[in-house]
Parts: structure tokens; sequence; C-alpha cells
């Protein structure tokens, strides 16, 4: 009865592991969609910026069903990026506003 116990818990964290793994492998294609737009928005501003890295785990990504004025807004992502310079990386809040069919609308990051 012991060895069962311990066989189906240790079966339950390799589940658990192989899931959290796959989940933090396969990030949201909003993620990815606003962190390249950013970058290269980024980018025209400060040829400098060699990357932007977003806290996946910390980003919140919400549905959305509303407008700006006349625009749609689909998706609002939100959270903590880093943005490479050189070799110091620099906190930054980021906020991307995603509208119809994948279109960002603006990407946005504090100054610190």
């Amino acid at each position: 009865m012991i060895v069962w116990k311990a066989t189906v818990a240790l079966a339950l964290i390799a589940i658990c592991a192989s899931v959290e793994s796959a989940a933090a492998q396969t990030p949201d294609p909003e993620l990815d969609l606003c962190r390249s737009t950013g970058l290269a928005a980024l980018r025209q501003l400060n040829p400098a910026i060699k990357d932007v890295s977003l806290d996946v785990e910390g980003m919140t990504v919400a549905k959305a069903n509303t407008k700006i004025e006349d625009t749609p807004l689909k998706t609002v992502v939100i959270g903590d990026a880093y943005l490479e310079k050189g070799k110091q990386d620099t906190r930054r809040t980021f906020l991307c506003l995603i509208g119809e069919k994948g279109k960002v609308l603006l990407t946005f990051f504090t100054d610190k």
C-alpha cells in the first residue's frame, strides 16, 4: 500500500512538472506579437536597444470586447518587460493593445 501511494505521488509530481514546463515553452501568441512590435517601435526611438524580454509568468493577457472610439479592442496585455541595452537590462511596465485580426494598436513601455 505504501509503495502504491509513493508511485501515485511520484506520477502526479511528474505530470505536474511536465504540464508546467510545456506551458512555459508555449507562450501566448499575443505575447510574441506584442514583444516583436514593441521591440521594433523601441528600436526606431533608440537603436541601442538590443532585445525585449517579457516576464511571461507575470504577464496578464485579458480578452476584451470593447472599443476605443470606433476601433475594436480584443486583447489587453500588461506586465513587466526587460529592455536589453548593451550589457544591462532595465525593467519597465509594458502595455499592449490588440485589435481585430491580431493587429497591434499600441505598445507602451514606462520610462522606469
